[in-house]
């Protein structure tokens, strides 16, 4: 189907669709019906943490490779669920028993299918990073305002408790001054991955739809699945895998928006003939006014700063206060300040941002969600800065008014680039 087709047919849907109001009421004695479209990875999780919540059934799976959406299956009906399958994702979006959809697929796919999701009337969970370039995010957002469906990103810490307590302290100016912020991913249990011949298909697997507006490339296992994430056609790495969640605490913790500069060096420094195109060792320095913002990461190595191999450090005049997903604690300069002892998490991230999204769903109420399209799009677009820079190999600098680059070489970075008949929404 066509993307003009699909649309003319979401039109007619929404017009024979409740009304707003009449249709938030209609939750009050039905289940939230989802359907999720990507099932591999985080799309399973997603699905398995939102029906935890009894106001929510699955109605309806989605997958490419019918190997995985077969296993799926069978896992919900040891579950007594039972679900209608596709293998096209806009079939799943015309299905009138389907209110809301979660987006697991890869990142390439993101902005095409989230916005073919608001414009069939649904709701949308959209796995981070929410696009895969810095337009895909203005997009995304235009087209989360315009639809004014409820759209939640995949930053599932947004509604942790503790990570809300840690930000509250630096807050707080006990730290004192902070004057640098270090953000970090160090993954030791993965190894770079080494080049592979291509082969055939898989049997089961719809690669043509998997590729989508990506470049049309003989099919190799280490562009599939998991591995997808190494390679610039369908994603950004480690950069936009990890940092749109440890650097969205760092703009959080700091209350800042957009740098000054940005500039970023790296490689594949682990594996120099590895098969990834995106870099394993990687450092990038954020400039603010009167801070900066660090964010390096490393595959093969899991001794990151402050012994934890993934996290976010404000470091003050008076101390510095260590975040991540294991709890937060507090290292005093000297006798500055008072130790605070590590602060646990005592609550499961993920479940608590699901039921985030369905009360938004049954409120009709898109502003109480933890993460909107414009916080998922500010921290993406964020990430992408740094591969950009690390791409260019250059200092950049941002024009926030204007959302480009005074490096006009840089420019061609911005947008995605479109093959095989698709091309980059407009809303």
């Amino acid at each position: 189907m066509n993307r003009k087709k699909f649309i003319a047919q979401s039109a007619v849907f929404a017009a024979s669709s409740l009304s707003w109001g009449a249709f938030a009421k209609s939750f009050s004695s039905q289940a939230v019906r989802v359907g999720a479209i990507g099932i591999n990875g985080m799309g399973w999780a997603n699905l398995q943490a939102i029906l935890k919540d009894k106001r929510v059934t699955c109605t309806a799976l989605c997958d490419v490779d019918e190997n995985v959406l077969n296993k799926r299956v069978e896992e919900l009906k040891a579950k007594g669920i039972s679900v209608k399958t596709y293998n096209n994702h806009e079939d799943l979006l015309l299905d009138e028993n389907v209110d809301a959809v979660i987006i697991g697929t890869p990142d390439h796919w993101h902005c095409l299918q989230m916005v073919e999701a608001v414009e069939a009337g649904k709701h949308v969970y959209v796995e981070k990073p929410i696009g895969n370039s810095i337009r895909e995010c203005e997009i995304m957002v235009d087209a989360a305002t315009t639809s004014k469906k409820v759209v939640q990103v995949g930053q599932w810490q947004r509604s942790q408790q503790h990570f809300k307590d840690a930000i509250a302290f630096v807050h707080s100016g006990k730290l004192g001054k902070v004057r640098q912020v270090k953000a970090w991913s160090y993954v030791g249990w993965k190894t770079p991955i080494l080049k592979k011949a291509d082969e055939a298909v898989p049997a089961g697997v719809d690669y043509e739809k998997w590729l989508g507006p990506a470049k049309k490339r003989p099919f190799n296992p280490n562009r599939f699945h998991f591995e997808f994430r190494w390679f610039w056609d369908y994603a950004g790495g480690l950069m936009t895998d990890w940092g749109v969640h440890m650097l969205d605490y760092a703009l959080l913790g700091m209350q800042v928006s957009d740098p000054v500069s940005v500039m970023a060096a790296g490689g594949k420094f682990a594996a120099p003939d590895g098969a990834s195109e995106t870099p394993d060792t990687l450092t990038a320095v954020y400039e603010f006014d009167d801070f900066n913002i660090q964010w390096e990461h490393a595959i093969g190595i899991a001794g990151g700063p402050y012994g934890r191999d993934h996290g976010v450090a404000f470091i003050g005049n008076n101390g510095t206060l260590v975040l991540n997903r294991g709890g937060w604690e507090v290292i005093p300069e000297g006798d500055r300040m008072q130790s605070v002892s590590l602060q646990k998490s005592v609550d499961n991230g993920l479940e608590k941002h699901m039921v985030n999204f369905v009360d938004a769903i049954t409120q009709n109420n898109p502003s109480i969600l933890n993460a909107p399209a414009q916080a998922g799009a500010h921290i993406a677009i964020l990430a992408q800065l740094g591969n950009i820079a690390y791409r260019t190999g250059q200092k950049l600098y941002w024009d926030k008014d204007n959302h480009r680059f005074k490096n006009r070489s840089a420019n061609k970075y911005l947008s995605a680039s479109y093959h095989n008949g698709y091309t980059i929404p407009k809303v």
